[in-house]
């Protein structure tokens, strides 16, 4: 069972110290979180074991909101997730969405299923929780869209990973050009957040490398994916938003065109057999914030005791300067035990007491 004093000493939630930590404005006066995805099981969890659904009504149209509100101010986090559905290219009739997300059912293999591809339209797509939150998120926290602007992955998705690399000889065009229409989608994406005051940040992603490299040739990726990357951070930096930006995978071949050309303000997700997070602050954490990093494997194997010495450990090196939030490596899923996961917060909380 979680320890009664777990998360005891409550936290002030304040989103301008949180811009100034990301800006790397000087070493913050506390611990900031962030955490990209929180499943909704663990979302419930913390929600039944706190009693914090207790002055809301279930049956109200935003109760999720106002759910997932409390749980992120409990937790202390300032950057609270909402996802906008129709923003996901994701109209694939016939095909499961494991088949589909794994890339095991191209949708794109010809110029004519380019042409009949339903693309999603932007200005058509139900907004209305982000205008909800505009009139309702509490002044000290954001929001912001996980993962907007998939396009390696979407593209991946489209075409299959297989599809993609015979394309890329067989067809080049075809992939230029599927490339054109997702990024150009995607830019309106970016436009359309960026019209809300709530939103203080873009949060970009893609997964672009395994292991070792990124999954197509670097030069590659830099030549036709970093591109539109910058054109997302360009929109975000134009109307005043940081860019941050989650990436799985060994970058350590595109990390300059990250940095000198897409200009992101903040990196998430670190593995430790890829790029440990405290290697990382010594790397990049004069360029960027980094995001997380505490390895959700070893927070789902790992003792109390060893997850509060790594996140000291962590925080010894990352805190100076600004420019890094406590959260996992990548997201917190349905199968880190929870007790963990609060343990790990709560020692962020109890690092500057």
């Amino acid at each position: 069972m979680c320890q009664p004093s777990l998360l005891e000493r409550p936290v002030d939630l304040d989103w301008k110290g949180m811009l100034r930590n990301l800006r790397r404005e000087g070493t913050p006066d506390r611990v900031y979180n962030i955490e990209v995805r929180i499943d909704d099981e663990v979302l419930d969890s913390v929600t039944q074991r706190y009693a914090l659904d207790q002055a809301l009504r279930k049956s109200e149209r935003f109760y999720r909101l106002r759910r997932d509100i409390a749980v992120y101010r409990f937790l202390g986090i300032e950057l609270l997730r909402c996802i906008i559905p129709d923003f996901y290219l994701l109209p694939h009739v016939g095909v499961s969405d494991e088949d589909y997300l794994a890339g095991r059912a191209p949708l794109i293999k010809s110029w004519q299923d380019l042409e009949r591809y339903p693309w999603p339209e932007p200005e058509m797509a139900d907004l209305s929780s982000y205008e909800w939150l505009e009139q309702n998120l509490p002044e000290d926290m954001s929001v912001f869209m996980p993962h907007i602007a998939l396009l390696f992955l979407n593209l991946v998705s489209l075409m299959g990973f297989e599809g993609l690399c015979m394309n890329l000889y067989d067809q080049p065009e075809l992939v230029d050009a599927t490339i054109q229409q997702i990024g150009q989608i995607h830019c309106k994406q970016v436009e359309t957040l960026c019209s809300f005051n709530c939103v203080k940040v873009i949060f970009g992603g893609d997964d672009w490398g395994s292991k070792t490299d990124t999954m197509i040739s670097p030069k590659w990726m830099t030549e036709k994916i970093v591109p539109w990357f910058k054109k997302f951070a360009s929109i975000a930096h134009e109307h005043d938003r940081l860019y941050l930006m989650h990436n799985c995978g060994n970058l350590k071949n595109v990390m300059p065109a990250l940095i000198e050309d897409v200009s992101i303000d903040g990196l998430h997700s670190y593995q430790d057999e890829i790029l440990p997070v405290t290697e990382a602050k010594k790397r990049y954490g004069r360029q960027l914030a980094i995001l997380g990093g505490i390895d959700v494997d070893f927070l789902c194997r790992s003792d109390h005791r060893a997850i509060r010495k790594r996140v000291r450990d962590t925080l010894d090196i990352c805190m100076p300067g600004g420019g890094y939030c406590l959260g996992t490596g990548n997201s917190v899923a349905h199968y880190v035990p929870l007790e963990n996961y609060l343990v790990m917060v709560d020692e962020g909380r109890r690092y500057c007491a």
